[in-house]
């Protein structure tokens, strides 16, 4: 969808809709609403009095003018209760409102307010950053292998400011949050995608792709490269499977910056998961092609970087891998020693996700990170403790933990800190190496990060959990459609921004 911002009175455009909101408990409309209102004769004040209008959260009231507006139709989005409202109410606004709008035979083209920039009391270019993301974000639709086209929603949106003054911000605004929620998209594209369709090398040519565009360096390292360095951990995972392991690294570095040391994101990228030898039940094995959600939100972050020109070096790396049993497949029982030297024994074939970072935590380690942050969709008990309400956070340094949670709150990603004590290092030691790839159900979350944290080496680091928020079977709401959520892209554009 196409993006205008313009000066001007909202009740004098000319679209196929026109957008106004009110809060919760208004019983009358003031500013853009109250204009519209007047031009509608008190229409909106006559639904507000009558019940039809609450402005509660995200619901949505349509209405036809008539002929006493340019616009043919008036679309009504409530904002919650105003003490209540932030940047995320209004990201939440704007998602609800393409949701609405998407529903309405012709309308290609609405324009509507910057919702929450006037009393919401929120900073205009970052409610205009909430509305383009919010928009886009609901706008969203997964590649389609149908012979029919899908249905497509608005492709135009004009953003409509009174005050002249405030037009360069809100532009600034718009596009950040055009650079952003494609970033977003690209991630919920890649997990979305058939595991025969996007297995480690088609993933690799894709991040090559988007490199070039976006102006990034883009190496990738086959199967005979790693083997070279030692990644015998990363390695023994792809043995069952035909299709080549392939690590992907991602740098930005603009000018001045090239030599400090980055930040450095790392993704889990198991493109499908049968989960070995260790092989996992039928049911829901198709949502396996996800397993690869830590990697796409590294890979579409990475995009969203470059491309809002942040100024400092960040190195983005995917380790991508195809986790099937066959012949040449590794073996609960084996004994494994990767980059670092280090052993460990498999208990659990289909615990790799972890084996594949102990690796591609050892290679970062050479460009002397100032922190090291890895996404992955690692344990199924992680939704237990949390929902899918926020992804477990693990750190072993308390800095770059508050700057995650800051992040977390500013871009409306939550986190949550989970324990790390020495004692669940004590679960996973080893008889014959000198740590297990899995502790057991008992404590899994904490088990499988301090497993992680035994192969980083000398920087800070922190492990965030996504396995309860990288997918879900059923739209959560406007802003989140069933499937791949991209989860991580936003928190981690804003931890390069601010830390």
């Amino acid at each position: 969808m196409k993006f205008v911002v313009t000066s001007g009175n909202i009740a004098n455009q000319n679209a196929d809709c026109i957008v106004v909101n009110l809060f919760e408990g208004v019983t009358l409309p003031g500013g853009a609403t109250g204009a519209v209102d007047a031009a509608l004769n008190g229409m909106i004040s006559s639904l507000i009095a009558a019940g039809d209008i609450e402005g509660k959260a995200g619901a949505t009231t349509l209405l036809y003018t008539a002929g006493k507006l340019p616009a043919a139709r008036v679309l009504v989005v409530g904002l919650g209760k105003a003490e209540k409202f932030d940047i995320h109410a209004a990201r939440k606004a704007a998602a609800a409102v393409y949701k609405a709008l998407s529903k309405v035979k012709g309308v290609k083209h609405f324009a509507t307010i910057v919702h929450g920039a006037g009393i919401g009391g929120q900073d205009a270019a970052a409610a205009a950053q909430a509305l383009a993301e919010g928009a886009l974000l609901a706008s969203y639709r997964a590649p389609n292998y149908k012979r029919e086209a899908p249905e497509n929603g608005p492709a135009l949106c004009t953003v409509v400011e009174f005050d002249a003054n405030r037009l360069a911000s809100i532009e600034a605004g718009v596009r950040r949050g055009e650079r952003i929620a494609a970033g977003v998209n690209l991630a919920r594209d890649l997990s979305n995608e058939p595991p025969n369709v996007l297995y480690p090398v088609a993933l690799a040519r894709r991040a090559q792709t988007m490199a070039a565009d976006a102006g990034l360096q883009c190496t990738i390292l086959g199967e005979e490269a790693m083997r070279e360095l030692g990644m015998n951990i990363l390695l023994a995972v792809s043995r069952g499977s035909a299709n080549e392991a392939q690590l992907i690294v991602l740098e930005h570095a603009p000018a001045g910056h090239a030599e400090e040391a980055p930040l450095v994101l790392v993704g889990k990228g198991i493109t499908f998961d049968t989960g070995g030898i260790s092989i996992k039940p039928s049911e829901r094995m198709e949502e396996m092609k996800h397993d690869m959600s830590g990697a796409a939100a590294v890979i579409g972050a990475m995009q969203a970087i470059a491309r809002l020109g942040v100024p400092r070096r960040v190195i983005g790396v995917a380790a991508c891998v195809e986790n099937m049993p066959d012949g040449n497949a590794y073996r609960p029982g084996d004994i494994l020693t990767g980059m670092t030297g280090k052993s460990t024994e498999i208990l659990s074939t289909d615990a790799e996700g972890r084996l594949i970072l102990a690796d591609a935590l050892a290679y970062v380690a050479r460009y002397q990170p100032k922190a090291v942050v890895d996404l992955a969709t690692l344990t199924g008990a992680i939704g237990i403790a949390l929902g899918q309400q926020a992804a477990g956070l693990f750190s072993n340094n308390d800095a770059l933990q508050t700057a995650l949670l800051a992040a977390s709150q500013a871009s409306g990603e939550r986190l949550w800190p989970m324990p790390m004590w020495d004692e669940y290092m004590e679960v996973i030691k080893s008889d014959m190496a000198e740590v297990k790839n899995s502790g057991g159900r008992t404590g899994g979350v904490s088990t499988s990060a301090k497993f992680i944290e035994h192969f980083t080496e000398g920087y800070a680091w922190a492990h965030l959990d996504i396995a309860n928020v990288a997918w879900t079977t059923a739209e959560r709401d406007a802003l989140t459609p069933k499937g791949a959520t991209g989860f991580g892209v936003r928190l981690l554009v804003d931890l390069a921004e601010a830390y």
